[in-house]
Order: structure tokens, then C-alpha cells, then sequence
């Protein structure tokens, strides 16, 4: 692939981007996972884009991405992808704030999905993902105010504990 070819930037964009000022730490287990995890399913579509398939780079993309498979169903992580969606029935708000990614990605009645680790945003199409929408998605991730809900305490923690809570009993 063309080492120009616009997925560069974006990657450079992601890149860019820090956490110096949150302490990760005390971000929601669960979110921060599905944070990172989205974060990297990003990095890996552009990577592919940018880079031969076969490049370091990509096999170790890969390689996270089929080990995260395993740790998604591992505790709570598994009810993340319910949650996006009584998020959208319960608390459409909250779930019109969420990432674009995790709402095309969880909600059941979107087509858009990982396929083979890449990001599949109409399984029909061959087009590929506009080069901008990869840059709202990671804008969107990195927001101040989506960032601040991550925390154990803040709002989509608690949504989230709350949802935990309900399904269980």
C-alpha cells in the first residue's frame, strides 16, 4: 500500500493523542478494556491500510486482537455488548453521548461489526471507511467529557455497575 494514502495521518492523529492527564487506574475496568480494545480495532484497520499485511506491525495488531478475543468474555466484559444496547432503550441519552464506533459496533440492529479484526461498517459494501470518519471516532474517544465517564464513579461507570447489578440478580 501507499505509505500516503491518508490512513498514515490518522494513525498519526491516534498517535498523538495521550492520557497524561487521567489516571487509568481508576477508569471502570470493563470500559477501559472496550476503550483500548476499540482503540486498537481502529489502529489495526488503519494499520492494514497503510502497511503490507505481513509487516511486525500488523502481526503484533493481530496478535492482541486474537488474544483480547478470550479476555472479552472473561467476568463482566462479556455484558458490555447487552449494555451498549439497554443503553439505547433505556437511556437513549446516554447512549446517543457513547463513541460512534461503540454504537455502530454493539447496537444488535447495526450491520457493522470486527471482521477479521478490521472495522466492517456495512458487511455488503467493498467501499472502504472514509478517512475522516476514523478521525471522529478516535475525536470521539478522546473527549474530555467521554474520558471523565470512564472513572469508576462518574456516569457510565455507575450505568454500568447499575446494569450489572440488575441482570444479575
Amino acid at each position: 500500500m501507499d505509505a500516503d494514502n491518508g490512513y498514515q495521518a490518522v494513525l498519526s492523529h491516534l498517535y498523538k493523542k495521550s492520557l497524561i492527564l487521567h489516571d487509568t487506574g481508576l477508569f471502570h475496568k470493563v470500559l477501559y478494556f472496550y476503550f483500548i480494545d476499540a482503540l486498537a480495532h481502529i489502529d489495526y484497520t488503519c494499520s492494514l491500510a497503510s502497511f503490507n499485511y505481513q509487516s511486525p506491525k500488523n502481526i503484533m495488531g493481530a496478535e492482541y486482537l486474537r488474544w483480547r478475543i478470550d479476555e472479552e468474555k472473561k467476568g463482566n466484559r462479556a455484558k458490555f455488548p447487552s449494555f451498549v444496547n439497554w443503553l439505547k432503550c433505556e437511556h437513549p441519552e446516554k447512549f446517543a453521548r457513547l463513541p460512534s464506533l461503540w454504537q455502530m459496533i454493539y447496537d444488535t440492529e447495526d450491520p457493522a461489526g470486527y471482521r477479521s479484526f478490521r472495522i466492517v461498517l456495512d458487511p455488503d459494501s467493498r467501499n472502504e471507511i472514509p478517512i475522516n470518519m476514523f478521525f471522529i471516532m478516535i475525536d470521539e474517544f478522546f473527549d474530555p467529557d467521554f474520558l471523565k465517564s470512564l472513572y469508576s464513579d462518574a456516569s457510565l461507570a455507575t450505568l454500568f455497575d447499575s446494569y450489572i447489578n440488575r441482570t444479575s440478580s
